[in-house]
């Protein structure tokens, strides 16, 4: 755990810059917008470690994996979120040296993300010989105006003396990407352009052998200055601008730098893109730069007055909520169908940064409560629209039905780790879970018995093959899988991959009776298929302990030697960064929640006793080494009445990245699990569950706090929940008329 920020209710904020985590700071001050986002390096030299990082939704390239070796059903590629040109980077020179805080002297630095206002802040005085000048930073990528990058600067002179200040520009090429194979690089320029009034640069990917369609890109800028214009250059694979002028002593002068982003996704063809970029280019020239920071700003106000959770008491449990909420909409906001919710976001390149279950199993929840139901619904489309690409998955494996991938750009699987890619097949489970969630919380069936339909027939049939029936047992079981811990690969019969693949078939056979007989003839749905499914759900293998009363989490888990984790020495932990894999594989510590994501997904189907058992049980084996994992035990302790437990898995969610619990965040962030935060509250302390079509809750206030509220959008109304300790209150701000049960009694919200 490293602490590296001040606690601030709605600000990112330090006062020193500490270049040994120079790369965590840099993650935690990523700025995004869906369209596009960066790590929050800086815009000037910086000659230590760091890493830049600039990313576009969508923008992706498959890397041929290189093994030693190669096994038939391997995916052919591994698909990375490559660096994008870079538009960001300036060369600040004082009396003709660079800045450079690696090197440099300077003092009152201070960088500042204000999450109310989506703007990164930064300012420091650099001290160059007997020059002595303030610099000031902030740029945002505007949720207003999808393609604009906008960055002012200030210079104020605070020698006696005048100084001589020269910026030059860039638009840069020449990128690397961290995981790269032997330093290759991904750009190739196309096209470029340097005059006083803009320059430019179009670059596409380099060509692949896998059919996948190249992205062109083109980046355009524009300057508003003080500053005179030196020189227009091209180079090789850059283009720069400079500019430069004298400061007297105790005056201030601003630079601003305005970059519009197009790409090739937007425009079939790629010779749109310079007239796209040219238009909007004038467009964003007609206003100043603070009319479009005031169209960032209330783009941002319009995301909160929806989604902000307000935690009274405790600074840190609200910086933390607020800052994933921040990171989470800076990510994905619904408005671009084609795109979905990677790990890293705009943070980081690793994971690939594609699409996860994360999505289904963490962020649709959220999202069916903070935003348009549209928004969910189109998360599930996505699956809809990449259902070819799952087909094609478990035909790689010789398996009938839709396999979807554990790591995907456009619904090919491109994970290159085979116990990912062949055997951690539970993720096809969650997709299935996101509509049944989908279905049940909005009271919407035309999803579910449209598309949806398709999409779970498609997944039945992938389970239905991928089954074998074991005549010693009069069971159907499942052996070569990998659970939602990832500490154990190859294992048999994980409990919840079959208790969610035995879900999937029942759900599905259930929705058949409501489709029409036409759908079900388009998928050749037969009665004797359907009865088939039957059987393989009334003899579906399921492992339990009766002496301890457990879901046991796979064959022979209780062989292990099941020392609990609070008896480990310290200096092992993480084990992913202690210990060899051999050795993780062979213990019995879990990374994340693996029976207990299963009781999670139905909490109400199981006693408390049996809750209760399986909790205490797993959680004390659990490291909580997967991001993905203390939201869910934060939930189900809250349901168990553990508040302690409960609290302090919130505050290992919510302050994940934050704290740097796992010690990783310097790579970037853990998008997908900042859900787990709002979850934690909402599902965990307010206890909102949806029965019967019916809101319940059943909150309680942590110790450590005075009270919260949060916003619900719940089938066309909007509702404030407010809790305190002396009672919790709901009302009705938008919609009809609504019955909820609140702490087990019925009540009418009326507006």
């Amino acid at each position: 755990m490293k602490r590296i920020f001040d606690i601030d209710a709605w600000k990112v904020l330090a006062h020193d810059l500490p270049k040994e985590d120079k790369r965590l700071q840099e993650s935690m001050t990523s700025i995004g917008n869906e369209y596009m986002g960066m790590r929050g390096m800086f815009e000037e030299t910086y000659s230590g470690d760091s890493h830049k990082g600039i990313y576009l939704g969508g923008v992706w390239f498959p890397d041929k994996t290189r093994v030693g070796w190669w096994k038939n059903g391997y995916p052919d590629y591994f698909g990375k979120a490559i660096n994008a040109v870079d538009f960001v980077s300036l060369d600040i020179k004082i009396n003709g040296q660079s800045v450079d805080l690696a090197v440099d002297s300077f003092t009152d630095y201070q960088v500042c993300l204000d999450m109310k206002e989506g703007v990164l802040y930064r300012s420091y005085v650099v001290t160059k010989g007997a020059a002595k000048v303030k610099i000031s930073f902030e740029r945002f990528v505007s949720a207003a105006f999808k393609e604009l990058y906008a960055n002012r600067i200030y210079f104020e002179n605070l020698s006696a003396a005048p100084v001589e200040l020269e910026v030059t520009s860039f638009i840069d090429a020449n990128v690397f990407n961290e995981d790269a194979n032997y330093d290759q690089q991904f750009w190739q320029v196309l096209a470029k352009k340097a005059n006083q009034e803009e320059i430019a640069l179009k670059a596409q990917t380099i060509a692949n052998p896998f059919g996948v369609p190249q992205f062109t890109t083109l980046m355009t800028a524009e300057h508003h200055t003080d500053l005179a214009v030196q020189t227009a250059k091209e180079s090789d694979k850059a283009v720069s601008l400079t500019l430069a002028g004298q400061l007297a002593a105790g005056e201030s002068k601003v630079f601003e730098k305005r970059v519009i982003v197009v790409t090739s996704r937007d425009y079939e063809d790629a010779n749109r893109l310079d007239a796209a970029a040219s238009d909007l280019l004038a467009k964003q020239s007609q206003q100043s730069f603070d009319t479009l920071k005031a169209a960032q700003v209330a783009a941002w106000a319009k995301r909160w007055a929806k989604a902000d959770v307000v935690i009274e008491g405790d600074d840190e449990a609200q910086q933390g909520i607020r800052f994933n909420l921040f990171q989470l909409f800076s990510t994905y906001y619904g408005q671009d169908a084609r795109l979905n919710i990677g790990p890293k976001g705009f943070t980081g390149e690793k994971y690939g940064g594609a699409t996860y279950w994360d999505t289904e199993a963490f962020a649709v929840p959220l999202f069916l409560s903070v935003a348009d139901p549209e928004v969910s619904k189109t998360l599930l489309q996505y699956r809809h629209n990449q259902l070819p690409g799952a087909y094609h998955n478990a035909g790689q494996q010789d398996l009938a039905g839709a396999l979807y991938p554990m790591v995907t750009f456009n619904g090919i699987e491109c994970h290159n780790e085979w116990e990912i890619t062949f055997e951690e097949i539970h993720r096809n489970g969650s997709i299935a879970y996101a509509i049944y969630n989908y279905t049940r919380y909005t009271g919407d069936e035309s999803y579910v018995t449209g598309d949806g339909f398709d999409v779970l027939v498609g997944i039945a049939r992938f389970w239905a093959d991928r089954v074998h029936y074991s005549k010693r047992h009069d069971a159907y079981m499942m052996h070569g899988v990998t659970g939602p811990n990832e500490y154990e690969n190859n294992i048999n019969n994980n409990w919840y991959t079959n208790f969610l693949a035995k879900w999937c078939l029942t759900y599905t056979d259930q929705i058949a009776d409501k489709v029409s007989e036409a759908k079900r003839d388009e998928h050749g749905l037969s009665s004797q298929e359907r009865s088939k499914w039957r059987d393989i759900v009334a003899k579906f293998y399921l492992p339990e302990d009766e002496e301890l009363g457990i879901f046991v989490q796979h064959d022979g888990f209780l062989d292990k030697d099941l020392t609990p984790v609070a008896e480990l020495d310290p200096k092992h932990l993480p084990l992913n960064q202690n210990w060899s894999w051999d050795r993780i594989l062979r213990s019995p510590y879990i990374k994340q929640a693996d029976v207990l994501q299963g009781i999670y997904y139905f909490i109400d189907d199981f006693s408390q006793e049996a809750k209760k058992r399986n909790f205490e049980f797993y959680e004390p084996l659990t490291v909580h080494e997967s991001s993905l994992s203390p939201s869910i035990h934060s939930i189900l302790a809250a349901d168990l009445q553990m508040e302690d437990k409960a609290v302090e898995m919130y505050a290992r969610t919510a302050r994940l990245d934050l704290d740097n619990y796992n010690n990783d965040t310097e790579d970037g962030l853990h998008i997908t699990s900042m859900t787990g935060s709002w979850l934690s509250i909402v599902q965990g302390f307010a206890g909102m569950r949806v029965r019967e079509g019916r809101l319940h809750f059943a909150p309680f206030v942590p110790q450590s706090w005075n009270g919260y509220q949060f916003h619900i959008n719940f089938r066309g109304r909007l509702l404030l929940v407010s809790v305190a300790k002396e009672g919790s209150k709901i009302d009705l701000l938008e919609g009809d008329d609504l019955t909820i049960v609140l702490d087990g009694q019925e009540v009418i919200l009326s507006n």
